[in-house]
């Protein structure tokens, strides 16, 4: 009766959202803010974000907060992201979880979107010559998960959204909520859903929408400022699955199943609301959880067309892991790395590092 009322629970969630929230590519364009749909780490970002429900600690942020409830003690990752390589846009990220109480865990998470020195311009000036700017996106996101029972994982972020030029900005506020459900004799088939990037629209301000004219027939000038649109934010809900295959080495000590190779298999479906749906899948291999091969691949309705599709991200993507003990106390520090293609431009590059103490 427990299980059923699990399943019957997740079950009504995914209901739900799907009620709230429903992907229409005729929106396309509408929503700003775009920049928090970016996946900033690696390890998720070589699975093409289709492990939404098998990831867990701080990457867990970025596609399901439910996943952060799992991390042991202390957590640290940092990442550097070449994002569509050949337009010199990139990422920076950092992420601290910290276990709290019995079952709760606290997260920060950080990134940082720079576009390095554009040319000024104006309507006299078309070409530059008068020196440059720098636009900057930060978000910054502070989240809560909870382990509810053996097999319920549950959580909540909420994200500051700041965009920055020379002379204009917005800041705005966003919500995700995120649910896990992991069942198995040995906890290998898990199930999650997540609802992103919820909030109030934002608004652009600041001397960047004034335009300077002169009054007809006269010799005066007037600063006129113009109106900015709001636009709402580009939320998604994501549906996931995996199930891990434990392959050969196993062995159970405290209930607890481990393995010598290990293979994980995972599928998600991400309803964007403001442009087309998507369906990714992975998989991983881990050797002696040492060790990681990942590859997957993302697709999305007319992805081969280079008139109709509107994604960059689409497509396959690759990386693997390297995860090295520090002494007898369990510490680890890991290595991760991965390559997404891209539709234009020369793919995305990855690289992070995490410590966990």
């Amino acid at each position: 009766m427990k299980k059923l009322n699990k399943i019957t629970f997740m079950f009504s969630l995914v209901v739900l959202c799907s009620t709230v929230h429903a992907g229409n590519e005729d929106r396309a364009g509408e929503a700003g803010a775009s920049e928090i749909l970016v996946n900033p780490w690696a390890r998720s970002g070589a699975f093409g974000s289709s492990n939404s429900t098998s990831l867990r600690g701080i990457e867990a942020i970025s596609l399901n907060v439910a996943g952060l409830a799992q991390t042991n003690g202390t957590e640290l990752a940092f990442s550097n992201t070449n994002y569509l390589s050949g337009t010199g846009i990139r990422i920076n990220a950092f992420g601290l979880a910290q276990s709290v109480g019995e079952s709760g865990v606290i997260g920060i998470s950080a990134a940082s979107m720079s576009f390095g020195d554009n040319d000024i311009t104006t309507v006299n000036l078309p070409e530059g010559g008068i020196g440059t700017f720098s636009p900057t996106f930060l978000n910054i996101g502070v989240s809560y998960a909870k382990t509810f029972s053996n097999s319920i994982y549950g959580g909540l972020t909420v994200k500051l959204i700041s965009e920055s030029t020379a002379n204009a900005k917005t800041s705005g506020v966003a919500i995700d909520a995120g649910v896990k459900y992991v069942t198995g004799k040995y906890d290998q088939i898990q199930f999650g859903i997540t609802l992103r990037n919820v909030g109030p629209p934002m608004k652009y301000s600041g001397n960047g929408l004034a335009v300077t004219t002169s009054l007809p027939g006269t010799d005066f000038n007037r600063t006129v400022n113009s109106r900015s649109a709001d636009f709402e934010l580009p939320s998604q809900i994501m549906i996931g699955a995996s199930y891990d295959f434990f392959l050969a080495g196993t062995d159970t000590i405290n209930d607890k199943l481990s393995s010598t190779h290990r293979l994980t298999a995972s599928g998600n479906f991400t309803s964007n609301s403001f442009t087309r749906d998507q369906i990714s899948v992975g998989a991983e291999y881990a050797f002696k959880e040492m060790f990681m091969l990942r590859g997957s691949f993302v697709y999305e309705e007319e992805m081969l067309d280079e008139n109709l599709s509107r994604t960059a991200n689409v497509g396959p993507a690759a990386g693997a892991s390297i995860v090295l003990p520090l002494g007898k106390a369990g510490t680890q520090i890991a290595l991760d790395y991965s390559y997404r293609a891209t539709r234009t431009f020369d793919g995305t590059h990855t690289i992070g590092l995490r410590l966990n103490l």
